[in-house]
């Protein structure tokens, strides 16, 4: 009997122990979790903020473009991108109070990737045209492009009419490739992944022509000899910053911003560096 109240003694003991630790331990959780709810809230808010691309006082605008496509946008000595673009996403960027990003990849995967939040927009001499206002939304436009014709030097095509039953070179995805095919047929028409590809075939007989930017229609002929462009423009298109479809809030401060940066000049003055007035 002594035994078992003993016992009994111990038990009371040990409970009553077990309850005073438990008092303490409700009342720390409940203060440490208050303590954490608000930074895990914040860090939420911040993330969202970044995804939207609302805030204008920091966070990362994210830009997609194809470094392929001289002077908008090429690889320079330490291998980033430069170019038009890059300077012009830059100023906005610094406009917005954002860091810049910039991922380099095929102009084909760019829509799909500023549709799938892989970037917040795309800048790589990118037209605006219906086929991809269906996909994305478009800023006001801040250059103008003109589609051109490259034949090597002494080609039986001289003018626009001479493409009828040609090979026509276009790099794959642009508005030259959607021309051409549509004017011409796919079975009249290879695409290559970038212009520099197209512009080797036709150095090398592969295609007959190849169309594309007027700027870097000019840096290709520049750096190989016994090409020449025609005198004959194939289109004028406007170049625009494309954002994912119903991003109005950011298409609103990227076109104020840009209004901005057209009125101070700094636009005019990035353009002009690359492309002096003639």
């Amino acid at each position: 009997m002594k035994k078992i109240a003993f016992l009994l003694a111990a038990l009371m003991l040990l409970t009553a122990g077990l309850a005073g630790c438990g008092g303490k331990d409700n009342t720390a959780p409940d203060n440490s979790q208050a303590g954490t709810q608000e930074p895990a809230a914040d860090a939420g808010s911040s993330a969202a903020d970044d995804a939207d691309n609302t805030a204008s006082d920091g966070g990362t605008l994210v830009m997609g473009t194809n470094a392929a496509f001289p002077p908008y946008e090429f690889m320079d000595e330490n291998n980033e991108v430069a170019g038009i673009d890059a300077e012009i996403a830059a100023a906005l960027a610094e406009k917005l109070g954002m860091e810049l990003e910039i991922k380099d990849m095929a102009f084909e995967s760019l829509i799909p990737a500023v549709q799938g939040g892989a970037v917040d927009v795309v800048l790589a001499g990118m037209t605006v045209n219906e086929e991809r206002l269906e996909s994305v939304d478009f800023t006001e436009s801040y250059a103008t492009g003109i589609q051109v014709v490259i034949v090597p030097e002494g080609s039986e095509i001289v003018d626009i009419d001479g493409l009828d039953g040609k090979t026509i070179g276009v790099q794959s995805g642009t508005t030259g490739d959607t021309y051409c095919t549509g004017d011409y047929g796919q079975e009249n028409v290879k695409q290559f992944d970038n212009g520099a590809l197209a512009i080797a075939a036709l150095a090398n007989g592969q295609v007959d022509c190849v169309v594309i930017d007027n700027e870097p229609a000019k840096n290709y002929v520049a750096a190989n000899a016994g090409l020449q462009i025609l005198d004959t423009e194939y289109a004028v298109e406007d170049y625009a910053i494309a954002v994912a479809k119903g991003n109005t809030e950011l298409l609103e401060k990227l076109n104020t911003a840009m209004a901005e940066l057209k009125e101070d000049g700094t636009i005019g003055g990035i353009i002009e560096k690359y492309i002096p007035a003639e």
